[in-house]
């Protein structure tokens, strides 16, 4: 098979300043529409740049950095709702000049996609959420208690060390925050260097990083999410993802949704078999 495209970078400027994004593939394949990717927390879009590529054999790929996270401005406001984040989705659609797209949001992107196709489904073909969290109340309460810190540089340098604890404990325990062995996950450690790349998109947006996070868990997913009517959907999951154990209860929520569970032997390769079946079934 021959390699997947390269993925460039560039900006594109909202009222809030440049927004970064990766994108790929060929702009003007007239017969498929774009695919919008956003990103899971905690980083950018570099977390999803194999995605990116191997998506991007057939169509044109965009996926920004979400404001406040890698190289993207902050947020214009204090305290922003997962609806602002939508919002700033269909303006970055009309700066990048896309009428329509098919739509993939992972995680904090899938919760973004909610109010997404609530707010505008006319912008919207299909979507994909995948690792959307249906989160308990007592655990949201937690979450928003000490999951997502407001962070400071200081004389001492101690988001240093934060950055990296934060992003490697995540690795190991969910929440990362519950350090003991019921919450242990059952998954690999990753590589240094790829923990490195994470905690680097961590820093860049270290005091803004934040609010896409206390979004989510304000988010009232449960009530939102049933309202979304006439957009075909797919849920999706990775079994090594700890959000897993919320899809058969997401999918329920949207009658005539789809449901596919990824595996660890089937991986990226599997993850792009079921993205691009559903995005081209009739």
């Amino acid at each position: 098979m021959a390699a997947a495209p390269d993925v460039d970078r560039a900006f594109v400027r909202l009222q809030e300043g440049l927004v970064h994004y990766r994108h790929a593939g060929e702009s003007q394949k007239a017969a498929t529409l774009p695919l919008y990717m956003v990103h899971a927390g905690p980083g950018s879009s570099a977390g999803i740049a194999p995605l990116i590529a191997e998506m991007a054999r057939t169509r044109w790929v965009v996926a920004p950095d979400t404001l406040g996270n890698g190289d993207s401005a902050a947020p214009g406001i204090a305290a922003p709702e997962v609806s602002y984040y939508a919002d700033s989705v269909v303006r970055v659609m009309d700066a990048l000049k896309i009428d329509k797209a098919d739509y993939f949001g992972t995680h904090t992107g899938a919760h973004i996609g909610v109010e997404l196709l609530l707010a505008r489904p006319d912008r919207i073909r299909k979507a994909i959420f995948d690792g959307i969290g249906i989160f308990p109340d007592d655990l949201k309460k937690e979450m928003l208690a000490n999951y997502a810190p407001e962070i400071k540089p200081d004389e001492f340098g101690r988001q240093f060390t934060w950055a990296w604890h934060f992003v490697r404990d995540q690795s190991i325990h969910f929440p990362y925050f519950k350090r003991e062995p019921a919450y242990r996950l059952n998954n690999p450690m990753p590589p240094a260097d790829a923990l490195h790349r994470s905690v680097t998109e961590v820093l860049k947006a270290v005091t803004t990083y934040h609010n896409g996070y206390r979004a989510v868990f304000r988010h009232d997913t449960k009530g939102r999410l049933p309202m979304v009517k006439a957009t075909p959907l797919l849920f999706m999951a990775s079994e090594s993802d700890p959000l897993s154990q919320y899809l058969d209860a997401a999918a329920a929520m949207v009658p005539g949704a789809k449901k596919a569970l990824i595996t660890r032997a089937q991986g990226l390769a599997g993850r792009v078999q079921a993205m691009t079946e559903f995005y081209s079934a009739a």
